[in-house]
């Protein structure tokens, strides 16, 4: 299960590409909303699944017998 803590930041270098990808067709006729949505969207999956994984862990430790 470490993968898991590697595939949140997968989702981190995709929206910096994306916004990438979006500020590069700005002025061409090109609109370049599909790559500003997929930036959104991967910067919202990488602050989610942090999100998400710190909960995990929290309720892993306190569950575990000291």
């Amino acid at each position: 299960m470490k993968y898991l803590n590697f595939t949140k930041y997968i989702y981190l270098v995709l929206g910096f590409v994306m916004l990438y990808d979006a500020f590069s067709k700005w002025n061409n006729p090109e609109k370049p909303w599909l790559s500003v949505a997929f930036a959104v969207v991967a910067f919202f999956l990488f602050f989610f699944r942090n999100r998400f994984a710190k909960k995990f862990e929290d309720r892993n430790n306190t569950n575990q017998p000291k």
